[in-house]
């Protein structure tokens, strides 16, 4: 099992400085990797992370996940390339298949069932691979055979697409669900689950594929009980246990949540963890903590 890296999702630039200024507080703060979501709101990903990159000394970027829908294979592979040049090879391409329908709707672009999504997710990497080996279009490639490649989602499909091909696969602990909150918790046993069938389907390949766990919140405080009560009752469908014991929320000191962070690793299999850009400063120690392991 590797050593820890984790990364930030960023949620906006603010102006060039503004985001320089950002990014070079995250690698101080010793985060591995500065990342741009892909969702209306957001920075654009690609002119986002090659500002990163000049910015910064240390870390890699990289798209915390492209909405492939929302993009042209060919077209996305010369950004691909480009990216990688202009980074100096920090690049790590991350790859989605959608799943925000208020966002197509704003765009115009149609709304498909999820394996219909996929399907396009799929081909975008049959295009891509086809380009990043030709030896033409991918001359000035500075990362061979191809940036690291990392596929979001906990799906049945995404993960055996994951398993076929990622460096990185992310898992997130929530699930879409009805009513006003959107998503759900998913308990610890669903999350073991999902990683399990990971890596039955990922065979020998299983212990090359780096795991990834977006956290959803982090809060520092010497009462963890009762903050995690409160933030319990976000989620009457756990009992306090099981959400306690869930990989989707970081509550206790600084020394309680490294052991969290430890615990999530010796369960699932996850090294590499990803906070929100307003959680970067909370998080910072915890980073600290965990250097080196």
């Amino acid at each position: 099992m590797g050593s820890f890296r984790f990364g930030v999702a960023m949620h906006s630039v603010g102006g060039r400085e503004e985001w320089a200024k950002k990014c070079r507080r995250a690698e101080r703060f010793g985060y591995d990797v500065i990342l741009v979501p892909d969702h209306l709101g957001f920075p654009a990903p690609f002119s986002a992370m090659v500002a990163a990159a000049e910015a910064t000394e240390r870390p890699r970027v990289g798209s915390f996940v492209l909405n492939t829908s929302f993009w042209n294979p060919t077209l996305l592979g010369r950004d691909v390339i480009t990216a990688d040049q202009l980074t100096d090879g920090r690049l790590e391409l991350g790859l989605g298949a959608g799943h925000r329908k208020e966002e197509f709707e704003a765009t115009g672009i149609a709304w498909r069932p999820l394996a219909e999504r996929i399907d396009h997710l799929e081909r975008t990497m049959e295009t891509l691979a086809t380009m990043l080996a030709d030896e033409t279009q991918a001359a000035s490639l500075v990362q061979r055979p191809r940036p690291p490649l990392f596929l979001g989602g906990n799906s049945d499909r995404m993960l055996q697409l994951g398993a076929a091909h990622a460096d990185i696969m992310g898992f997130t602990a929530l699930a879409k669900a009805p009513g006003p909150r959107g998503f759900r918790i998913l308990t610890a046993e669903a999350m073991a689950e999902r990683v399990a069938y990971f890596r039955t389907q990922a065979g020998n390949r299983a212990d090359e594929v780096e795991l990834n766990i977006l956290v959803r919140d982090v809060v520092i405080t010497d009462d963890r009980n009762a903050q995690a009560r409160r933030w319990h009752e976000q989620t009457p469908d756990l009992t306090l246990d099981e959400f306690l014991e869930a990989p989707a929320v970081l509550i206790g000191t600084v020394d309680e949540i490294a052991d969290q962070v430890r615990a999530w690793r010796d369960r699932f299999g996850y090294t590499y963890l990803t906070v929100h850009e307003p959680w970067m400063e909370t998080f910072a120690p915890v980073v600290e903590a965990l250097e080196g392991e």
